[in-house]
């Protein structure tokens, strides 16, 4: 099997020049998979606004580059709106067709995963992965995400109803953070 480092990928922030291609591996999963629960295609008018808005609150957005195409996307987000939230974030990891298992979904979230850590601000990481999806969650659990419920029945896409299951990872991080609330310490 060919792997991700004998394709010589890159793993690098996105670029507003990289949208078109992660639309497409975007609009490939609402199309054809239960990885997202959006049934519509979206533009390229959405995912500039979503990679804006990553960007300019500090979170990553990263490609995989092989030989100047993007073979999967990765980013990281706010979990909830709520204050009470803002040291969770949820994870998101996606591989165009013909590049899968390949390795780039565990190249995406090595490097996510350190973003995470180095940023000093995220606690927790969450995947909600469509229940049936073993592969996201078998990838998941490889990098020591613990399965911490299952909502049965929440979606509903390609004429069924899908459960959602909830995976977590505790980052070890001692970093105080002062994020103008109040100061926290995290230990695990």
């Amino acid at each position: 099997m060919v792997t991700a480092q004998q394709q010589a990928v890159s793993i690098r922030d996105a670029r507003e020049t990289d949208l078109p291609e992660i639309l497409t591996i975007h609009n490939t999963a609402i199309a054809e998979t239960t990885a997202i629960w959006d049934t519509e295609p979206v533009g390229l008018d959405e995912r500039l606004a979503w990679w804006r808005t990553r960007t300019a609150g500090g979170f990553p957005v990263l490609v995989a580059d092989i030989d100047g195409t993007v073979a999967g996307y990765a980013s990281y987000g706010q979990w909830r709106p709520k204050s009470g939230y803002r040291f969770s974030v949820e994870n998101s990891v996606y591989v165009a067709p013909g590049f899968q298992r390949l390795g780039i979904a565990t190249a995406l979230l090595t490097e996510l995963l350190e973003r995470a850590r180095g940023a000093g601000t995220v606690h927790a990481v969450i995947a909600a992965i469509e229940s049936s999806n073993t592969t996201s969650i078998t990838l998941h659990e490889k990098f020591g995400f613990r399965t911490v419920g299952v909502l049965p029945e929440v979606g509903h896409k390609f004429d069924r109803w899908m459960d959602l299951t909830l995976m977590q990872l505790t980052l070890a991080t001692t970093d105080v953070v002062d994020s103008g609330h109040d100061k926290v310490t995290f230990a695990s």
